[in-house]
Protein backbone atom coordinates (compact mmCIF):
# COMPACT_ATOMS: atom_id res chain seq x y z
CA UNK A 1 0.00 0.00 0.00
CA UNK A 2 1.27 3.24 -1.08
CA UNK A 3 1.22 6.15 1.54
CA UNK A 4 0.44 9.50 1.81
CA UNK A 5 -2.28 11.57 0.98
CA UNK A 6 -4.92 12.74 -1.49
CA UNK A 7 -7.45 15.59 -1.11
CA UNK A 8 -10.53 14.67 -3.60
CA UNK A 9 -11.51 18.15 -4.79
CA UNK A 10 -13.16 19.82 -8.14
CA UNK A 11 -13.93 23.23 -7.89
CA UNK A 12 -17.74 22.86 -9.18
CA UNK A 13 -18.72 21.30 -5.77
CA UNK A 14 -19.03 24.95 -4.50
CA UNK A 15 -22.25 24.53 -7.52
CA UNK A 16 -23.85 23.11 -4.14
CA UNK A 17 -25.83 26.20 -3.34
CA UNK A 18 -28.82 26.43 -1.35
CA UNK A 19 -28.84 29.93 -2.22
CA UNK A 20 -28.53 33.44 -0.26
CA UNK A 21 -28.75 33.41 2.84
CA UNK A 22 -28.68 29.79 3.19
CA UNK A 23 -26.28 28.32 5.93
CA UNK A 24 -24.61 26.19 4.24
CA UNK A 25 -22.53 28.55 2.21
CA UNK A 26 -20.62 27.13 -0.33
CA UNK A 27 -17.72 29.67 -0.03
CA UNK A 28 -16.66 27.69 3.24
CA UNK A 29 -15.80 25.31 0.64
CA UNK A 30 -13.54 27.44 -1.74
CA UNK A 31 -11.94 29.38 1.39
CA UNK A 32 -10.92 25.94 2.84
CA UNK A 33 -9.40 25.15 -0.50
CA UNK A 34 -7.82 28.91 -0.60
CA UNK A 35 -6.51 27.73 2.72
CA UNK A 36 -4.85 24.54 2.19
CA UNK A 37 -2.82 26.21 -1.14
CA UNK A 38 -2.08 28.65 0.82
CA UNK A 39 0.18 26.73 3.44
CA UNK A 40 1.08 24.40 0.77
CA UNK A 41 -0.67 21.60 1.62
CA UNK A 42 -1.97 20.72 -1.86
CA UNK A 43 2.11 20.29 -2.71
CA UNK A 44 2.43 18.12 0.06
CA UNK A 45 -1.33 15.91 -1.21
CA UNK A 46 -2.67 14.20 -4.33
CA UNK A 47 -5.38 16.97 -5.26
CA UNK A 48 -7.37 14.55 -7.04
CA UNK A 49 -11.27 15.67 -8.66
CA UNK A 50 -13.02 12.08 -8.69
CA UNK A 51 -16.41 11.67 -11.41
CA UNK A 52 -19.80 12.66 -10.36
CA UNK A 53 -21.66 9.12 -8.89
CA UNK A 54 -23.87 7.65 -11.14
CA UNK A 55 -27.14 6.41 -10.67
CA UNK A 56 -25.54 2.77 -9.93
CA UNK A 57 -23.35 3.81 -7.50
CA UNK A 58 -26.37 6.51 -6.13
CA UNK A 59 -28.26 3.15 -6.07
CA UNK A 60 -26.45 1.98 -3.12
CA UNK A 61 -28.04 3.65 -0.35
CA UNK A 62 -30.57 5.99 -2.56
CA UNK A 63 -33.94 4.40 -3.64
CA UNK A 64 -34.08 4.93 -7.24
CA UNK A 65 -37.73 6.82 -7.05
CA UNK A 66 -35.49 9.81 -4.66
CA UNK A 67 -32.99 9.85 -7.11
CA UNK A 68 -35.70 10.58 -10.25
CA UNK A 69 -36.62 13.43 -8.25
CA UNK A 70 -33.74 14.99 -7.68
CA UNK A 71 -33.25 15.10 -11.34
CA UNK A 72 -36.58 15.93 -11.41
CA UNK A 73 -36.68 19.30 -9.18
CA UNK A 74 -32.70 19.78 -10.36
CA UNK A 75 -33.94 20.32 -14.23
CA UNK A 76 -37.23 21.86 -12.65
CA UNK A 77 -36.83 23.89 -8.94
CA UNK A 78 -39.98 25.85 -8.93
CA UNK A 79 -41.61 22.14 -9.52
CA UNK A 80 -40.48 21.48 -5.92
CA UNK A 81 -43.30 21.17 -3.78
CA UNK A 82 -41.45 19.51 -0.24
CA UNK A 83 -42.34 16.03 -1.20
CA UNK A 84 -38.83 13.58 -0.59
CA UNK A 85 -37.72 16.20 1.36
CA UNK A 86 -36.68 18.72 -1.55
CA UNK A 87 -38.14 22.34 -1.63
CA UNK A 88 -38.10 22.78 1.79
CA UNK A 89 -36.48 25.82 4.13
CA UNK A 90 -33.75 23.22 4.75
CA UNK A 91 -33.57 22.07 1.36
CA UNK A 92 -34.38 23.99 -1.32
CA UNK A 93 -34.08 22.75 -4.66
CA UNK A 94 -31.60 24.61 -6.77
CA UNK A 95 -30.52 24.54 -10.65
CA UNK A 96 -27.85 21.59 -11.08
CA UNK A 97 -28.99 19.76 -7.47
CA UNK A 98 -28.31 16.72 -8.99
CA UNK A 99 -25.54 17.42 -10.67
CA UNK A 100 -23.73 18.88 -7.51
CA UNK A 101 -24.92 16.42 -5.24
CA UNK A 102 -23.28 13.45 -7.07
CA UNK A 103 -20.05 15.32 -7.77
CA UNK A 104 -19.45 15.40 -4.08
CA UNK A 105 -20.69 12.01 -3.18
CA UNK A 106 -18.14 11.05 -6.04
CA UNK A 107 -14.92 12.70 -4.18
CA UNK A 108 -16.31 10.21 -1.24
CA UNK A 109 -16.67 7.09 -3.23
CA UNK A 110 -13.10 7.57 -5.36
CA UNK A 111 -11.80 8.73 -2.22
CA UNK A 112 -12.93 5.17 -0.64
CA UNK A 113 -11.80 3.57 -3.64
CA UNK A 114 -8.55 4.92 -3.70
CA UNK A 115 -7.88 3.92 -0.15
CA UNK A 116 -9.37 0.14 -0.30
CA UNK A 117 -6.70 0.18 -3.19
CA UNK A 118 -3.72 1.04 -1.63
CA UNK A 119 -3.42 3.65 -4.14
CA UNK A 120 -3.21 6.33 -0.69
CA UNK A 121 -3.51 5.87 2.94
CA UNK A 122 -5.89 8.50 3.57
CA UNK A 123 -8.04 10.02 1.53
CA UNK A 124 -10.07 13.75 2.59
CA UNK A 125 -13.46 15.08 0.84
CA UNK A 126 -14.06 18.10 2.99
CA UNK A 127 -17.31 19.06 0.90
CA UNK A 128 -18.72 15.98 1.81
CA UNK A 129 -19.61 14.36 5.14
CA UNK A 130 -23.63 14.81 4.09
CA UNK A 131 -24.58 12.93 6.81
CA UNK A 132 -28.46 13.39 7.01
CA UNK A 133 -29.85 12.29 3.41
CA UNK A 134 -31.82 9.24 3.72
CA UNK A 135 -32.31 6.59 1.18
CA UNK A 136 -35.50 8.16 0.02
CA UNK A 137 -35.15 11.55 1.12
CA UNK A 138 -33.47 15.07 1.38
CA UNK A 139 -32.87 16.21 4.92
CA UNK A 140 -30.83 18.75 7.11
CA UNK A 141 -28.83 20.22 4.21
CA UNK A 142 -27.96 17.03 2.77
CA UNK A 143 -29.33 15.58 -0.71
CA UNK A 144 -26.70 12.68 -0.93
CA UNK A 145 -25.52 10.58 2.00
CA UNK A 146 -22.12 10.81 0.51
CA UNK A 147 -20.66 9.06 3.69
CA UNK A 148 -23.07 6.27 3.41
CA UNK A 149 -22.10 5.81 -0.05
CA UNK A 150 -18.73 5.61 1.05
CA UNK A 151 -19.37 2.85 3.39
CA UNK A 152 -21.51 1.12 0.86
CA UNK A 153 -18.60 1.11 -1.76
CA UNK A 154 -16.12 -0.27 0.62
CA UNK A 155 -18.38 -3.46 1.42
CA UNK A 156 -19.00 -3.83 -2.57
CA UNK A 157 -15.26 -3.82 -2.54
CA UNK A 158 -14.79 -6.43 -0.16
CA UNK A 159 -14.70 -4.39 3.29
CA UNK A 160 -15.27 -6.91 5.72
CA UNK A 161 -15.71 -4.25 8.58
CA UNK A 162 -15.76 -0.28 8.23
CA UNK A 163 -15.91 1.64 11.34
CA UNK A 164 -17.55 5.40 11.01
CA UNK A 165 -16.50 8.23 14.10
CA UNK A 166 -19.03 11.09 13.35
CA UNK A 167 -18.14 14.04 15.51
CA UNK A 168 -20.87 16.64 13.84
CA UNK A 169 -23.06 18.39 16.11
CA UNK A 170 -25.84 16.63 15.01
CA UNK A 171 -26.35 13.00 15.25
CA UNK A 172 -25.26 11.09 11.79
CA UNK A 173 -28.76 9.71 11.59
CA UNK A 174 -28.72 8.67 7.52
CA UNK A 175 -25.32 6.72 7.99
CA UNK A 176 -26.97 4.98 11.27
CA UNK A 177 -30.34 4.16 9.25
CA UNK A 178 -28.44 2.88 6.15
CA UNK A 179 -26.61 0.48 8.01
CA UNK A 180 -28.52 -0.04 11.11
CA UNK A 181 -29.09 -3.98 10.52
CA UNK A 182 -25.86 -4.72 8.94
CA UNK A 183 -23.07 -6.04 11.88
CA UNK A 184 -20.34 -5.14 9.23
CA UNK A 185 -20.84 -1.43 10.09
CA UNK A 186 -19.61 0.20 13.18
CA UNK A 187 -21.73 4.04 13.40
CA UNK A 188 -20.29 5.97 16.58
CA UNK A 189 -21.58 9.62 16.74
CA UNK A 190 -20.83 12.43 19.42
CA UNK A 191 -23.87 15.16 18.87
CA UNK A 192 -25.23 17.43 21.47
CA UNK A 193 -28.73 16.02 22.65
CA UNK A 194 -31.43 15.30 20.70
CA UNK A 195 -33.96 16.48 22.76
CA UNK A 196 -32.34 19.93 21.60
CA UNK A 197 -30.70 19.49 18.46
CA UNK A 198 -31.63 18.79 14.58
CA UNK A 199 -32.48 15.67 13.83
CA UNK A 200 -34.04 14.53 17.21
CA UNK A 201 -31.91 11.34 17.01
CA UNK A 202 -28.98 10.04 18.43
CA UNK A 203 -30.11 9.15 22.27
CA UNK A 204 -27.83 6.00 23.86
CA UNK A 205 -30.65 3.38 23.44
CA UNK A 206 -30.60 3.52 20.08
CA UNK A 207 -27.43 0.60 19.53
CA UNK A 208 -28.33 -1.15 16.08
CA UNK A 209 -31.04 -3.94 14.54
CA UNK A 210 -31.95 -7.07 15.98
CA UNK A 211 -29.13 -9.02 13.81
CA UNK A 212 -26.49 -5.89 14.59
CA UNK A 213 -26.91 -5.30 18.33
CA UNK A 214 -24.20 -3.03 19.50
CA UNK A 215 -23.18 -1.61 15.65
CA UNK A 216 -24.96 1.93 16.57
CA UNK A 217 -22.99 4.48 19.08
CA UNK A 218 -24.53 7.09 20.15
CA UNK A 219 -23.13 9.60 22.54
CA UNK A 220 -25.49 12.32 23.88
CA UNK A 221 -23.50 15.44 24.71
CA UNK A 222 -24.83 17.98 27.14
CA UNK A 223 -25.99 22.14 26.11
CA UNK A 224 -22.49 23.76 26.50
CA UNK A 225 -19.85 21.17 26.37
CA UNK A 226 -16.85 22.45 25.98
CA UNK A 227 -12.94 21.10 24.88
CA UNK A 228 -11.93 19.40 28.20
CA UNK A 229 -15.95 17.63 28.00
CA UNK A 230 -15.87 17.06 24.49
CA UNK A 231 -12.70 15.21 24.43
CA UNK A 232 -13.05 12.92 27.46
CA UNK A 233 -15.85 12.05 25.65
CA UNK A 234 -14.51 10.98 22.39
CA UNK A 235 -11.52 9.16 24.07
CA UNK A 236 -13.97 7.38 26.69
CA UNK A 237 -15.84 5.50 23.52
CA UNK A 238 -14.01 5.59 20.80
CA UNK A 239 -10.90 4.14 20.88
CA UNK A 240 -11.97 0.46 23.05
CA UNK A 241 -15.07 0.11 20.78
CA UNK A 242 -12.33 0.67 17.63
CA UNK A 243 -9.97 -1.83 19.17
CA UNK A 244 -12.66 -4.55 19.85
CA UNK A 245 -14.62 -4.09 16.57
CA UNK A 246 -11.16 -4.00 14.41
CA UNK A 247 -12.38 -2.37 11.74
CA UNK A 248 -10.70 -3.13 7.78
CA UNK A 249 -11.42 0.91 7.23
CA UNK A 250 -12.03 3.89 9.57
CA UNK A 251 -14.39 6.55 8.11
CA UNK A 252 -14.54 10.08 9.56
CA UNK A 253 -16.75 13.17 9.18
CA UNK A 254 -15.65 16.28 10.69
CA UNK A 255 -18.39 18.63 11.12
CA UNK A 256 -17.14 22.24 12.61
CA UNK A 257 -20.22 22.98 13.94
CA UNK A 258 -19.37 21.83 17.35
CA UNK A 259 -17.53 25.34 17.76
CA UNK A 260 -18.60 27.67 20.37
CA UNK A 261 -19.01 30.55 17.41
CA UNK A 262 -21.31 28.17 15.46
CA UNK A 263 -25.14 29.76 15.09
CA UNK A 264 -26.45 26.81 15.11
CA UNK A 265 -26.03 24.60 17.83
CA UNK A 266 -24.79 24.68 21.47
CA UNK A 267 -21.79 23.21 22.12
CA UNK A 268 -18.86 25.50 23.46
CA UNK A 269 -15.52 23.63 21.56
CA UNK A 270 -12.59 25.43 19.78
CA UNK A 271 -10.94 25.06 16.58
CA UNK A 272 -7.97 23.83 18.81
CA UNK A 273 -10.02 20.54 20.32
CA UNK A 274 -11.13 19.98 16.38
CA UNK A 275 -7.78 20.06 15.43
CA UNK A 276 -6.87 17.74 18.48
CA UNK A 277 -9.88 15.37 17.21
CA UNK A 278 -8.81 15.07 14.00
CA UNK A 279 -4.94 14.05 15.13
CA UNK A 280 -6.60 11.36 17.64
CA UNK A 281 -8.54 9.82 14.81
CA UNK A 282 -6.02 9.59 12.22
CA UNK A 283 -3.69 8.44 14.88
CA UNK A 284 -6.60 5.47 15.73
CA UNK A 285 -6.87 4.99 11.91
CA UNK A 286 -3.29 3.39 12.02
CA UNK A 287 -3.63 1.64 15.44
CA UNK A 288 -6.85 0.07 14.60
CA UNK A 289 -7.25 0.13 10.60
CA UNK A 290 -3.62 -0.33 9.09
CA UNK A 291 -3.76 3.28 8.24
CA UNK A 292 -7.10 2.92 5.88
CA UNK A 293 -8.69 6.56 6.36
CA UNK A 294 -11.15 8.55 4.63
CA UNK A 295 -12.52 11.94 6.41
CA UNK A 296 -14.91 13.93 5.31
CA UNK A 297 -16.09 17.61 6.58
CA UNK A 298 -20.10 17.84 7.05
CA UNK A 299 -21.85 20.92 9.06
CA UNK A 300 -20.15 23.97 9.99
CA UNK A 301 -21.52 27.46 9.45
CA UNK A 302 -18.65 30.35 10.98
CA UNK A 303 -18.07 30.16 7.51
CA UNK A 304 -14.89 32.37 7.81
CA UNK A 305 -13.39 32.34 11.30
CA UNK A 306 -13.83 28.42 12.12
CA UNK A 307 -14.75 26.05 9.10
CA UNK A 308 -11.45 27.00 6.72
CA UNK A 309 -9.37 26.12 10.17
CA UNK A 310 -10.56 23.31 11.26
CA UNK A 311 -10.35 21.59 7.48
CA UNK A 312 -7.00 22.70 6.81
CA UNK A 313 -5.66 21.25 10.21
CA UNK A 314 -8.06 18.30 9.18
CA UNK A 315 -5.75 17.89 5.60
CA UNK A 316 -2.79 18.62 7.40
CA UNK A 317 -3.15 15.89 9.90
CA UNK A 318 -3.89 13.92 6.78
CA UNK A 319 -1.10 14.80 4.57
CA UNK A 320 1.41 14.29 8.02
CA UNK A 321 2.64 17.42 8.09
CA UNK A 322 0.50 19.27 11.00
CA UNK A 323 0.19 23.00 10.92
CA UNK A 324 0.80 24.68 14.37
CA UNK A 325 -1.81 25.90 16.51
CA UNK A 326 0.05 28.98 16.79
CA UNK A 327 1.08 29.39 13.43
CA UNK A 328 -0.29 32.73 11.17
CA UNK A 329 -2.99 32.51 9.04
CA UNK A 330 -1.11 33.62 5.83
CA UNK A 331 -1.72 37.40 4.86
CA UNK A 332 -2.73 36.09 1.26
CA UNK A 333 -5.53 34.35 2.44
CA UNK A 334 -6.78 36.58 4.63
CA UNK A 335 -7.31 39.38 1.47
CA UNK A 336 -8.44 36.35 -0.47
CA UNK A 337 -11.41 36.17 2.71
CA UNK A 338 -12.23 40.02 2.76
CA UNK A 339 -12.55 40.37 -1.29
CA UNK A 340 -14.51 37.23 -0.91
CA UNK A 341 -16.87 38.57 2.15
CA UNK A 342 -16.24 41.93 3.08
CA UNK A 343 -14.84 39.97 6.64
CA UNK A 344 -11.91 39.99 8.59
CA UNK A 345 -9.99 36.62 8.89
CA UNK A 346 -8.61 35.42 11.83
CA UNK A 347 -4.90 35.73 12.00
CA UNK A 348 -3.51 32.17 13.73
CA UNK A 349 -4.91 28.87 13.66
CA UNK A 350 -6.01 28.75 16.51
CA UNK A 351 -8.60 30.23 19.41
CA UNK A 352 -6.13 30.34 21.62
CA UNK A 353 -6.40 27.25 23.80
CA UNK A 354 -4.62 24.04 24.44
CA UNK A 355 -7.06 21.31 24.88
CA UNK A 356 -6.86 19.41 28.00
CA UNK A 357 -8.89 16.58 29.10
CA UNK A 358 -9.37 14.31 32.10
CA UNK A 359 -8.88 10.16 31.00
CA UNK A 360 -11.63 8.47 31.60
CA UNK A 361 -10.08 5.39 33.14
CA UNK A 362 -7.54 7.08 35.43
CA UNK A 363 -10.08 9.86 36.55
CA UNK A 364 -12.89 7.60 37.21
CA UNK A 365 -16.23 8.70 36.88
CA UNK A 366 -18.35 11.68 38.32
CA UNK A 367 -22.19 10.52 38.92
CA UNK A 368 -22.36 14.56 39.07
CA UNK A 369 -21.33 15.60 35.81
CA UNK A 370 -23.70 15.26 32.91
CA UNK A 371 -21.10 14.99 30.73
CA UNK A 372 -20.04 11.83 32.61
CA UNK A 373 -23.81 10.32 32.82
CA UNK A 374 -24.08 11.23 28.88
CA UNK A 375 -20.75 9.00 28.42
CA UNK A 376 -21.62 6.38 31.04
CA UNK A 377 -25.22 5.94 29.28
CA UNK A 378 -23.67 5.09 26.26
CA UNK A 379 -20.87 2.99 27.43
CA UNK A 380 -23.80 0.40 29.86
CA UNK A 381 -25.89 0.46 26.25
CA UNK A 382 -23.48 -0.97 23.59
CA UNK A 383 -20.30 -1.55 25.59
CA UNK A 384 -21.46 -5.16 26.91
CA UNK A 385 -22.04 -6.19 23.09
CA UNK A 386 -18.53 -5.69 22.17
CA UNK A 387 -17.50 -7.66 25.20
CA UNK A 388 -16.33 -4.94 26.93
CA UNK A 389 -16.82 -3.94 30.85
CA UNK A 390 -18.91 -0.75 30.48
Amino acid sequence: MSGGARVMWDEAVTAYDFGPGHPMDPVRLALTMRLVEAFGLDRRTEVVAGKPAGTSSLGLVHRADYIDAVRRVSENPAGADGSYGLGTEDDPAFPGMHEASALIAGQSIAGADAVWRGQTLHAVNFAGGLHHAMPGSAAGFCVYNDAALAIARLLESGAERVAYVDVDVHHGDGVQAAFWDDPRVLTISLHEHPRLLFPGTGWPEETGGADAEGSAVNVALPPGTADGGWLRALHAVVPELLAAFRPTVLVTQHGADTHIEDPLAHLAVTVDAQRAAAVALHAWAHAYADGRWLALGGGGYAVVDVVPRTWTHLVAVAAGAPIEPTAPVPEEWRQTVYAATRQAAPRRMTDGREPVWRDWETSGYDPADALDQAVRATRHAVFPAHGLLP
